[in-house]
């Protein structure tokens, strides 16, 4: 009975899909947002005004007077982490309390959840190895990680738990999966270019040695490889009658060449700060739409209702 109890105060507040669907969303922005704060913390040399971690220094948790703005805003970005941390938890709450029960959102929220923290972790060590570049590159892919498996979560959300069903031919499908291959090689590569470039976080960090005008032609033809998948995409789509999916193709298309125009226009202005920003908020966008474009490529059906007969009850006999 006590069992009973306990597991109907646990369900007497169930949380609608609309609610968790709208933490999930904000677990989404919550991500791209602190990715971008990142950026301005790398943007303004503040890499290291918390000079270590899990301090901000060996005295302090928290950021001092004496320390300046560059401590103020490394230490607001460490902030920032707990916040969206909150944000993953509520979700996970949400979807304990979620009914009625879907498979594969609990996962999800835990990867979300268990991330953000495994991210903090990468982030210290930044820290703690003085900026490395290669380390810097490995945090931001950490996020980007991050934000895919909450995308995936707010979309599994409102997806019936019936088996998965091709929207596109086969083929199509290969060629949306090279397609995301290649974005995700972009966004590697794009860490490299970052760590040879001038924006180190801290006027004494290293970078990575490698030549920054050759790094970036070969993010370049990325980009362009990219792009020329993604028109074949939209037009493939388009070719096989496949409204969805032409649709996500288009809206990844545009992410792609606004994306490409400001990486290009902050090269050739010498890297701006501010476009640099943009194009690191550019780089979750591109993420974000390619997922969409994955998504667009299958759907799930709702489990078929059972058709096993109900047996018939047996005659009832009069008594002799």
């Amino acid at each position: 009975m006590r069992r009973i109890r306990s597991v109907k105060r646990s369900v007497r507040f169930p949380v609608s899909t609309t609610l968790l669907r709208r933490l999930a969303l904000a677990s989404i922005i919550a991500n791209v947002g602190i990715v971008v704060t990142g950026g301005a913390v790398r943007l303004t040399a503040s890499g290291l005004g918390c000079p270590t971690w899990p301090r901000c220094t060996d005295a302090s948790y928290v950021a001092t007077t004496e320390m300046g703005a560059h401590g103020a805003i490394e230490f607001g970005n460490r902030m920032l982490t707990f916040a969206v941390g909150i944000i993953a938890f509520a979700t996970v709450l949400a979807v304990l309390a979620h009914r009625p029960r879907k498979r594969g959102l609990m996962p999800l929220a835990v990867a979300v959840f268990l991330g953000i923290p495994a991210q903090a972790v990468v982030g210290g060590i930044t820290v703690l190895t003085n900026l490395n570049p290669w380390v810097v590159g490995l945090h931001f892919l950490a996020s980007m990680a991050v934000i895919a498996a909450a995308y995936a979560l707010w979309r599994r959300i409102v997806d019936p738990d019936g088996p998965t069903t091709p929207t596109v031919p086969g083929p199509l499908r290969t060629l949306a999966r090279i397609t995301t291959l290649v974005g995700a090689a972009v966004l590697v590569v794009g860490t490299w270019v970052t760590g040879s470039g001038p924006h180190a976080g801290d006027q004494g960090a290293a970078r990575n040695g490698l030549d920054p005008e050759t790094i970036s032609q070969v993010h370049a033809d990325g980009v362009f490889l990219l792009i020329g998948l993604s028109v074949a995409l939209v037009f493939a789509f388009r070719a096989v009658g496949a409204d969805r999916a032409y649709r996500a193709a288009l809206v990844l298309l545009a992410v792609e060449l606004g994306q490409g125009l400001i990486g290009f226009v902050q090269y050739f202005t010498h890297l701006p700060a501010v476009l640099v920003g943009a194009h690191m908020l550019g780089s979750c966008l591109v993420l974000l739409a390619t997922l969409h474009v994955q998504w667009s490529t299958r759907e799930r059906r709702p489990v078929a209702p059972s058709t096993t007969p109900t047996p018939a009850p047996e005659p009832v006999t009069a008594a002799a």
